[in-house]
């Protein structure tokens, strides 16, 4: 008997038909002993209407009102799973993100949990009962409801699964498990059958949808094996692990890519000390994150273009960020460029071979891609191209590292 926490996204949860899908999977799970938790999304489509209508109702809304509100999506969704469960003689129970409770911080919209107390839970596992949690809500140090924010009813169901020392988090989409790219634009795409959680991650945080990065840092950091799923076929998944559970690695595991990126790039600011620090301390003080940042110093060794990424979603905010600032800064003027995707090669095999960033640059160069931004770490070397090359270069690079299926 394992213990086990099942996770269904939106899609899997979308209609009625498919709750009573997502019901008959978990019977299954409890039909041959196992102690199960499920963690469910919202129904596909319903936060985005829960998010408008507050936009409606007041354009700059409560966040805590806000929170009140699009929490209701699990809630409906965790019940009617609890019911669909009842049905096949499964016993089970609903359990809100305030019942548990899963404690949160107060960050309303975008909390990060601090604990779960699981005993009650344990309890009733006990019993035999199957516990459906409505996944992306806690509760805050008030008392009120937060959300986690995108992607929060992943983070929910690894945070469980860590709580509960759960043998292993099934996250079922509606994809079969994490491929070397994008199958809709990668036709020879692969599923993997085991991905490194450093890998994952960073497929994550490179652009791939499968999983939101803070539910993999979380497994990375507790451990947790994660497996990712289909709830619409019976196939195998892939395992999100420990490195020492894959037996051979290959150099590149897969190739993602964003076209959510935007280019911003501040000519001839002075070369002095202190100058980052003036440009991306106001950033940072407005939550603008920046992804990758270039570099280049005039001849004359006096002043430097400098160029950085930022979502397409904050470009607007960063350039009145930056025009702000302009008096600290010393820029001479400031272009922009929206038109950019990032295409990221990954793979912990990278550490221990040579020539992996040479095969990138000399394919795309092949295909007459130019390169914007070359950023790299460990076991990733991304570049910033124009958005029009993306699915070429996805392509191109897959081809040149092996990834193709037979």
């Amino acid at each position: 008997m394992a213990r086990l926490v099942l996770k269904f996204g939106g899609t899997s949860v979308a209609t009625i038909e498919r709750i009573r899908n997502v019901a008959s999977i978990v019977k299954r799970e409890v039909d041959v002993g196992h102690e199960v938790a499920v963690v469910v999304s919202a129904m596909a489509g319903t936060t985005n209407q829960l998010v408008e209508w507050c936009r409606e109702a007041a354009r700059l809304h409560d966040s805590r009102e806000y929170d009140t509100v699009v929490a209701a999506g699990e809630q409906i969704t965790s019940g009617l799973t609890a019911l669909a469960l009842q049905s096949l003689g499964v016993s089970a129970r609903s359990w809100q993100g305030w019942q548990m409770p899963l404690r949160t911080d107060d960050t309303h919209a975008s909390a990060r949990i601090l604990g779960i107390e699981t005993a009650l839970m344990e309890q009733r596992f006990a019993e035999g009962q199957v516990a459906v949690v409505a996944g992306f809500q806690g509760l805050g140090s008030d008392g009120r409801i937060t959300t986690l924010g995108r992607g929060g009813s992943d983070t929910s169901a690894v945070a469980l699964a860590a709580a509960l020392k759960a043998d292993r988090c099934d996250i079922y989409t509606d994809v079969e498990g994490v491929f070397t790219a994008d199958p809709r634009i990668v036709a020879k795409a692969r599923k993997l059958d085991k991905v490194a959680y450093e890998e994952m991650l960073e497929l994550a945080s490179a652009g791939a949808k499968v999983l939101q990065t803070r539910s993999v840092g979380l497994a990375m950091l507790h451990r947790v094996r994660v497996s990712v799923l289909s709830s619409f076929a019976d196939s195998a998944g892939t395992l999100v692990c420990d490195e020492d559970e894959i037996v051979e690695h290959g150099v590149v595991s897969g190739i993602a890519y964003s076209r959510d990126e935007a280019k911003i790039t501040l000519v001839r600011v002075p070369d002095r000390p202190g100058v980052a620090a003036a440009i991306f301390g106001p950033l940072a003080d407005q939550g603008i994150n920046v992804d990758m940042i270039v570099q280049n110093v005039a001849d004359d060794g006096r002043t430097t273009d400098l160029t950085f990424t930022v979502t397409r979603a904050e470009l607007d905010r960063a350039v009145h960020v930056l025009e702000n600032a302009k008096k600290d800064i010393l820029f001479e003027r400031l272009t922009t460029d929206d038109g950019v995707a990032k295409v990221s090669v990954i793979g912990i095999g990278m550490r221990s071979h040579a020539g992996v960033a040479g095969t990138m640059f000399k394919t795309l160069a092949d295909k007459g891609i130019n390169i914007k931004v070359i950023t790299t770490s460990e076991i990733k070397v991304s570049v910033l191209i124009d958005a029009q090359y993306t699915e070429l270069a996805l392509r191109a690079l897959h081809t040149a590292y092996g990834l193709d299926a037979a």
